[in-house]
């Protein structure tokens, strides 16, 4: 049973619906898309009560203002400000805070459709816990959907968790599921991670991933590039087996030419200058498979120590309309 944001001695008997939304620089999005969503609900779901939360990453446009102004005007909203910019963390932990008998996660710019929100609650209803939306078609450009299918490919071929194609955190999750995450308390979350190693009752619906309806993509290369390498480094424990296996195998190779041209300097005194260009090749190319593999363990050591140092997921600046009566 939840209270309703009118009255804090009204008990609903309504099942709570919460909606988080993570958003950075998306001001021409949020209005529009708050209305689109409460909409949806009038509509074709007003057996629930819906709570929509934003959960902002900095922005540095107007979205801030613009949600201030969504907080006004309906009571059902509120928002989550963070100090400062947690690309990798901060959708995760506005999951975790948004509450509701289930929340649904949904980006802010419209990519994933809101009409999939219906589909969504009739699964779980159904008994799903987890409804994953997965994109089979979008209107990005050919490069980087291929780029996407290559890491896909390899990220899976050396990890002990199988990493959903193109399923990007947007879906459906069961109160039960979320305390478990509240309960796992992890410092670098991956939830896909999460969700295939840990999840039951796990339904996917396709989707065809919209163009932007405004502005454009906040997320940068350095971002696309730490997300992925978390996901990787949280869903494979085999990285330092394979750098370890690798290293045998490239020492063992080296050792035998090594053998081969000292044989064939003592055969061949004269005849045979080995030359700097052997040397000069070998050194450079088990350099930087050393390096490679460096980095890679690194990655790991890295992970460990901001696990063990349980730091938050994010710091927050404000919180507007988070009432006792609104939790």
């Amino acid at each position: 049973m939840h209270k309703t944001q009118s009255s804090s001695n009204f008990v609903s008997p309504k099942k709570l619906i919460g909606i988080s939304i993570p958003c950075r620089n998306e001001e021409d999005n949020v209005i529009p898309l708050t209305k689109a969503i409460i909409d949806i609900f009038a509509e074709k779901l007003p057996e629930y009560d819906v709570r929509i939360q934003f959960i902002d990453n900095f922005s540095t446009d107007k979205t801030r203002d613009r949600i201030r102004e969504i907080c006004k005007i309906y009571s059902n909203t509120r928002a989550i400000f963070n100090a400062k910019n947690y690309p990798t963390t901060s959708g995760y932990y506005g999951l975790l805070e948004a509450g509701g008998d289930c929340t649904i996660a949904i980006p802010s710019d419209f990519q994933v459709p809101v009409d999939l929100i219906p589909e969504m609650v009739k699964a779980w209803e159904g008994g799903a816990k987890v409804v994953r939306l997965i994109k089979v078609s979008s209107s990005e450009n050919g490069f980087m959907r291929s780029i996407r299918q290559l890491y896909y490919k390899i990220v899976n071929r050396f990890s002990d968790t199988k990493i959903v194609r193109n399923f990007t955190g947007s879906g459906l999750y069961d109160k039960e599921f979320i305390e478990f995450c509240h309960k796992a308390d992890d410092a670098i979350p991956s939830l896909s991670r999460i969700i295939s190693t840990f999840a039951k009752n796990i339904t996917d619906l396709e989707y065809h991933e919209e163009r932007r309806k405004y502005g454009k993509s906040n997320q940068s290369f350095s971002d696309l590039l730490s997300t992925g390498i978390l996901r990787y480094t949280n869903a494979s424990s085999v990285g330092p087996r394979y750098a370890m296996f690798a290293g045998v195998i490239f020492a063992i190779i080296c050792f035998v030419l090594g053998i081969v041209y000292l044989i064939l300097k003592f055969l061949f005194w004269d005849m045979f200058p080995a030359g700097t260009a052997p040397i000069l090749i070998g050194m450079f190319f088990m350099g930087s498979i050393q390096l490679f593999f460096i980095g890679l363990i690194g990655e790991y050591v890295v992970k460990t120590n901001l696990r063990l140092m349980k730091q938050p997921l994010v710091v927050e600046e404000e919180r507007i309309n988070f009432e006792e009566s609104n939790q």
